[in-house]
This record gives structure tokens, sequence and C-alpha cells, in this order.
């Protein structure tokens, strides 16, 4: 049997570990808490400007450069969105998978050059380099509570990249946040922009209970595929239509970026709670095993104590 006094040193550092989850797991909570806040406050916004971009994309003519479908998609962009640090579950092993799984059914070749692969986040890059892949461009993940201000680079470079047809479709890989104990990773078709991909966005996006769930019934967002009707927009409708384009688009960045973000913290905050229950598991065991060691080594005491009193009196 191990001795008491080795245990007696796994257990203190047991504890220590236990301790240290219990803290970052409250830490982890309160972040997840402000994330799902304004994740979830942003989400009425964030249909409502995916519902004037399935709009204005039925236009055909006068559409922004944005907007405007291509008969061709030769070349593709792949963005893999993760987190920048570790200890959150499985949150970042869920989204490589399935952008693994993507790039396997689709028999795409990592090596081509009409494929281009986008890393944001350090996790997301550190895949890259050990596959081997090429990385376009890289961005270190935002802070914990986003703007859209540190999310709009991201978006200006891909939108300027599709634009000046670097590529012709775009397909984002993110986690999309449920609740605090689930969330989803999706593969999401960012452009070109059309009605059933963005469709399929806010069916994905919309909550099936609880707050935001009513939206399509209570008439906050369409999804008619009718053409809208007509506007009159100053100064032009081509200018207005432009400016609208590109904000839209960043918004649509920066909400992903915010349910990320939630995300990210509810698979933290439950690691480190399991992490936390284990160390309280394992520092029982080792409480149990501490106490039948000191108990040997009493009773062993014990008896060599009778007998040596044994031996004596003989």
């Amino acid at each position: 049997m191990e001795s008491a006094q080795s245990i007696k040193s796994r257990l203190k550092s047991i504890k220590n570990i236990g301790q240290i989850t219990k803290a970052m797991e409250l830490v982890a909570a309160t972040k997840m808490r402000k994330s799902q806040e304004v994740a979830l406050a942003s989400r009425a916004y964030a249909y409502t400007a995916l519902d004037i971009l399935a709009r204005i994309s039925l236009q055909e003519t006068d559409l922004p450069k944005l907007l405007q479908k291509r008969k061709e998609r030769r070349k593709s962009a792949f963005v893999l969105l993760t987190s920048d640090k570790g200890l959150a579950g499985s949150f970042n092993n869920s989204v490589i998978r399935l952008f693994e799984k993507y790039i396997k059914e689709q028999n795409i070749n990592i090596n081509d050059e009409n494929y281009s692969f986008i890393a944001v986040g350090k996790k997301a890059m550190a895949h890259f380099q050990n596959k081997g892949i090429k990385i376009k461009e890289k961005f270190i993940r935002v802070e914990d509570f986003t703007t859209p201000e540190q999310t709009n680079p991201i978006s200006d470079f891909i939108s300027k990249g599709y634009l000046e047809k670097e590529w012709d479709e775009v397909i984002l890989f993110s986690t999309y946040f449920k609740s605090a104990l689930k969330q989803e990773v999706l593969a999401r078709k960012i452009f070109p922009i059309e009605m059933s991909s963005i469709k399929k966005i806010i069916e994905e996006i919309i909550p099936k209970t609880g707050r935001f769930a009513n939206l399509i019934k209570e008439g906050g967002i369409s999804l008619r595929a009718e053409k809208v009707d007509e506007y009159l927009i100053e100064p032009s409708p081509k200018l207005a239509l432009e400016a609208l384009a590109d904000h839209l688009v960043k918004m649509q960045f920066y909400h992903l970026i915010l349910e990320t973000n939630a995300s990210e913290h509810a698979a933290r905050r439950l690691a480190m709670q399991n992490a936390s229950d284990n160390a309280k598991e394992l520092s029982d065991s080792l409480n149990l095993l501490y106490n039948k060691s000191r108990q040997a080594n009493i009773t062993k005491e014990i008896t060599e104590i009778v007998s040596s009193i044994e031996s004596l009196n003989n």
C-alpha cells in the first residue's frame, strides 16, 4: 500500500487543483452570463438584418456588388472560427471535427490554389499549421466582450476578397449558442448571399423555445421568397444599398462572434465544473485511502508493541 505521507501529498495537490478549477468555473460562469445576455440581445437585430439582406438580394437590378450573383463558383474560402484559449472541453475540437468532415465529404484538396483557408483564433491557426494547410490570413480572437469595431477587420477582409474575386463563396465553421448546457457547431455559407442560405441561417439560430422563439410567428422575420415592394430611397438606391449591404454583412459577422463567445464561456464553465467534481471525487477517494493507510500503520505499530511486550514477558 502507498505510504500515508505520499497519499497526503497527493491529496493536498488535488485539493489545490480543485480550488483552482472552482475559481475558473465561477469566472467562466460570470463571463458566460454576460456574453449570453449580449448574444441574446443582439439576435433580434441579427434576425432583422438577415431578413433585410434576404429582401434586397431578390432585386434583379442595381444590386450592390456584395449581393450580386455569380454564374461560376470556382474558388472557395473556408473560415475556421475557434477560441484563443484552451480548457474549454470539446468546444474547439467540435468545430475542427466538423471542418475536417466537410473537407473529406467534399473531396477538397487542401493544396489546391482555388481554396483559401482563414483562421480566426489561435486554436484554428494551430490546427491549420499541424495539418500543413497554408493560411491565407489569420486573426487573433477578439476579447471576451466584443464590439463591432473589433470584428470589422475580419468581415472587411472576407468581403474584400469576395469583391476582388479571390473567392466566389465563403463557408464559415463556428459554434452556435443554444443554452448553457448545449452548443451546436454549424457550417454556414456567408457568400454568396442567397435567399436559401439566409433562410437556413435564420432557421438555425431561431430558438425553439424561450426568448425570441416567436419572432417568425409574430412577423419579426418574414422569410418570404417573393420580391419586395418598391421604395423611395435617398440620396439614391445604389448608394443606400451599398452602404446597407456592407453594414449588414459586418453585423452578421459580429453576431457570429457573439454566439461563439457565449458558447466558449459556456463550454469552459461546464468543463471546469466537471473538473471540480472529478477533483472532489478523487479527493474523497484519497481521503479514504489515506485513512486506511493511517489505520494500517497504527495497527502495525500496536501489533509490534504487543509482540515486544510478549517477548519480554517470555
